[in-house]
C-alpha cells in the first residue's frame, strides 16, 4: 500500500487527510506543489503505467502507488513562479509537472479521489444539471443566457429568481431584486445562470465510497456560505433512505469516489439538486457536526490494492512515454 497526496501541504483538507492516514498508520507521501521546482518526474504509459517522482532525497515509484488524493492548485501561480513570468524556465518546469501529474492521475490503475476527467462535469453547471436529473433528482427552472429580455421574461414567470456562475468557478448565489433590473443589460457580454428560487432546508451530503454522510443548514441568507451576520447553523442529519441511496448512486454514476452534494428539502418535503462538487472542501462541515469525513476518506484511500479500480475513467492508454 503506497498512498500519494498532490496539492498545497497547508490547504485544509490534503491536510486533514493526511493526518487521519498518519495516524491509521499508513504509507502515504505528500507531493507539495510549493516544492515543485525540485521536482522530477517522468511517466511512461505502454503495457503498464510506471515512472517516478523524485524530490530532494525521496522518490516514488508511481507504478506502486496503489491511491492518489488530489486536490491540485496551478503552481505556476505559486508567487515565486508567477513573478518569474509565462517565458521562465522556472514557470515552464511549474507547468510540466502539474501537466505530467494530471496525466498520470488519468491513466494510473491507482483509486484517484478524484480523477480530473471526472471532475470535468462541474465545469458547465448546467451540464452537469441534466445529469442530475437524468438519476432521479429534481432540479429548478434554469436559464442561461445572454439576453436581457429573456431574463426579464424568466423572472416574470417564476417570481423568485436566484443568479450564479455557469461555470466551475466559485460564485455568490443571490437573489434578483428590483435593483439589478438596470444592470440586466450586462448579460450581453457574460453568460449568466438564472434558477428559479426553490424555497426550503439546504443539506449538504459528502458521499465517501458507500458512506454517507449528510447535514442539515440553516440560515436566513440566500447562500450561506456569505451569511454574514444573519448566522448559520450546520448539524448533522439523517436523509430518507430513498434520498441517501439516490446520492449513492449519483456520486457513483459520476465516477466520483468522493463528492458533496448541494441539495434543499422544500417545506412539501420535495427533494432538489443544485450542483454535485466534485473536489468538497469537507472540513467546513467536519468541524460544525463532527462527521468523520476526513477519516472516512483516509479508509476509503488506505482500501484500494492498485489494481483497476471501478471508479477508473477510460482514460487514454496508447503506448507513448513522457519524461522531463
Amino acid at each position: 500500500m503506497l498512498i500519494v497526496l498532490w496539492g498545497l501541504a497547508t490547504e485544509r483538507p490534503l491536510k486533514a487527510v493526511g493526518e487521519e492516514l498518519q495516524r491509521l498508520g499508513a504509507v502515504a507521501r505528500l507531493v507539495d506543489q510549493r516544492d515543485v521546482l525540485n521536482i522530477q518526474i517522468s511517466l511512461e504509459v505502454g503495457n503498464g503505467v510506471n515512472g517516478s517522482l523524485r524530490a530532494y532525497d525521496q522518490t516514488i515509484d508511481l507504478g506502486k502507488v496503489t491511491a492518489l488524493y488530489l486536490r491540485p492548485y496551478e503552481s505556476y501561480r505559486l508567487p515565486s513562479i508567477a513573478a518569474a513570468g509565462p517565458g521562465s524556465s522556472a514557470w515552464k518546469h511549474a507547468w510540466e509537472v502539474d501537466d505530467t501529474l494530471a496525466s498520470w492521475s488519468e491513466v494510473t490503475p491507482a483509486l484517484v479521489v478524484n480523477r480530473l476527467a471526472a471532475m470535468a462535469t462541474n465545469n458547465s453547471k448546467p451540464y452537469q444539471l441534466n445529469r442530475i436529473r437524468a438519476f432521479g433528482f429534481s432540479i429548478p427552472e434554469t436559464l442561461v443566457t445572454t439576453d436581457p429580455k429573456a431574463v426579464q421574461m424568466f423572472w416574470e414567470r417564476y417570481g423568485a429568481v436566484v443568479y450564479k456562475s455557469v461555470s466551475a468557478t466559485r460564485s455568490r448565489v443571490s437573489r434578483l431584486q428590483p435593483e439589478h433590473v438596470e444592470r440586466l443589460a450586462d448579460v450581453s457580454s457574460c453568460p449568466t445562470q438564472f434558477q428559479q428560487y426553490v424555497p426550503g432546508t439546504d443539506h449538504r451530503v459528502h458521499v465517501v465510497g458507500t458512506e454517507v454522510f449528510p447535514c442539515e443548514i440553516r440560515c436566513e441568507a440566500d447562500d450561506y456560505r456569505y451569511a454574514g451576520q444573519q448566522g448559520v447553523e450546520i448539524r448533522a442529519c439523517r436523509l430518507p433512505q430513498e434520498v441517501e441511496d439516490r446520492c449513492r448512486f449519483l456520486a457513483n454514476a459520476l465516477q466520483l469516489p468522493v463528492a458533496g452534494i448541494d441539495l434543499r428539502r422544500t417545506p412539501k418535503g420535495q427533494w432538489f439538486c443544485f450542483e454535485v462538487n466534485p473536489s468538497p472542501a469537507f472540513t467546513y462541515y467536519q468541524q460544525a457536526t463532527g462527521q468523520p469525513i476526513g477519516n472516512a476518506i483516509a479508509r476509503l484511500l488506505m482500501a484500494a490494492n492498485g489494481s483497476s479500480h471501478p471508479f477508473r475513467t477510460h482514460a487514454c492508454a496508447a503506448d507513448g512515454s513522457r519524461c522531463l
